[in-house]
């Protein structure tokens, strides 16, 4: 009797284990699908944001409070874009689904679409909604007729300057180069401050070189491809654009450094107030005008200057949202994309962060135009901001067009030698794409 009551209490025992097994890998096979008690996680991917990110872990938490089944993990890539592609390319050419919503550089997005990784959008957006955003992004988020993705904030290139130096000698901001050229030696002789530099711009050997040396480029009537898709690098506007940019260095108007420059540093450098003028994107006017700034209430901004008889040149850049096709959770990717791009969340992150809007209604508020006084201005750069040739084949002429700048730049070759080299790469790259 005593054994038959040891037996029934084992069984007991195992099939209350059994059971609590049971839950308890339905348990781990919830949590193994994303989910946490019936909560969503969604995984945004992005670059880290420059200034104080903060601000779009608020809007964030913001979206998680109207919609409370949704868990929003944000998980930061480095500032670097290439090394975020190399990222991106690892990741979802093997399927993976570890995200669902990632940031892109506006240059990834045919690349990206052609090779099937980005879930379409085209039915996200109404017609109306799609008109209030810049066309120039639009174009380069849409592949074969269908939109694979939607520009989170835009960026052009724009010159900054020391308004507070140029006022002191009675001197206006530049409209051509030699212009440029001029202000720098009259404030750097004025000055006799040897740590002073005149001109810093982005000129590691990145993506970034090519932003700041197209601006050169179409600031001298010069094109990477004419209007039928055929290299024409190595015209005599080309080459006499990408002289200049390495005769700044040669003459001391812009210091070596440049040579290994990002964003960042440049921005560094100006902020320091060691700098008069500087070509960078518009993210950094709010860091400038911050109250622990160096350069508070010193600094100007206007658009790029340019070469006699041709008009002024600002790249495109920003960066898109796009949901990964992959993605196990797709209509909560949706809604947080939609959120994204509602008026209040663009104006909160342009207001705080300094990142500009995507969307064109967005740049007559009132209290965005008090609190950032250029925005008038910048409207009309980013409706003319010239792109980047828009192909699936970008990353292969962007190394030939990185390696044949840095080059010229360095100083290791002449602009015509490295230029007539880099046409031939481009033409072959072009011809098997063809």
């Amino acid at each position: 009797m005593y054994n038959m009551r040891i037996s029934k209490s084992i069984k007991s025992t195992l099939l209350f284990s059994f059971a609590f097994i049971i839950i308890f890998s339905i348990f781990l096979l919830a949590c193994g699908n994303n989910k946490d008690f019936g909560k969503t996680k969604l995984v945004f991917k992005h670059g880290k944001i420059a200034g104080e990110s903060k601000y779009l872990t608020d809007l964030i938490t913001q979206f998680e409070s109207e919609n409370p089944n949704i868990e929003v993990v944000e998980e930061v890539l480095p500032a670097i874009t290439d090394q975020q592609r190399q990222f991106y390319i690892t990741s979802l050419e093997s399927g993976s689904d570890d995200f669902d919503v990632l940031s892109m550089d506006v240059i990834w997005i045919p690349e990206f679409a052609r090779a099937g990784w980005l879930e379409d959008l085209t039915a996200l957006f109404s017609k109306d909604e799609i008109q209030l955003f810049f066309p120039g992004p639009l174009r380069a988020d849409t592949y074969q007729g269908k939109l694979y993705a939607m520009p989170w904030y835009v960026d052009a290139g724009v010159l900054y300057y020391r308004k507070d130096l140029l006022g002191k000698y009675f001197l206006s901001p530049p409209k051509t180069f030699n212009e440029l050229k001029n202000i720098c030696r009259i404030i750097k002789r004025q000055e006799r401050n040897s740590k002073l530099y005149g001109f810093v711009w982005q000129g590691k050997q990145y993506e970034g070189l090519i932003c700041a040396a197209l601006e050169f480029i179409e600031g001298n009537c010069g094109h990477i491809l004419d209007a039928d898709g055929n290299p024409i690098i190595n015209s005599p506007q080309v080459i006499n654009a990408m002289s200049f940019m390495r005769s700044l260095i040669d003459s001391g108007i812009t210091p070596e450094y440049v040579t290994t420059a990002d964003e960042e540093m440049t921005r560094h450098s100006f902020g320091n107030g060691n700098v008069i003028f500087m070509r960078n994107w518009p993210y950094a006017y709010n860091i400038f005008n911050a109250e622990d700034s160096k350069i508070k209430g010193k600094v100007g901004v206007c658009i790029m200057p340019h070469f006699d008889n041709c008009p002024s040149a600002a790249t495109l850049g920003g960066w898109q949202l796009g949901i990964n096709k992959m993605s196990k959770h797709k209509k909560e990717a949706q809604k947080f994309i939609s959120f994204m791009f509602r008026y209040e969340s663009q104006k909160y992150l342009a207001l705080n962060v300094g990142l500009k809007p995507s969307r064109r209604d967005i740049y007559t508020d009132e209290t965005l135009k008090d609190k950032q006084p250029f925005i008038s201005d910048l409207y009309d750069i980013l409706m003319k901001a010239v792109p980047r040739p828009i192909t699936p084949y970008y990353p292969q002429i962007s190394q030939v067009l990185q390696t044949s700048f840095s080059e010229i730049i360095t100083g290791s070759k002449s602009a015509e030698e490295s230029l007539n080299e880099a046409q031939g790469k481009l033409a072959e790259i072009i011809s098997r794409s063809g």
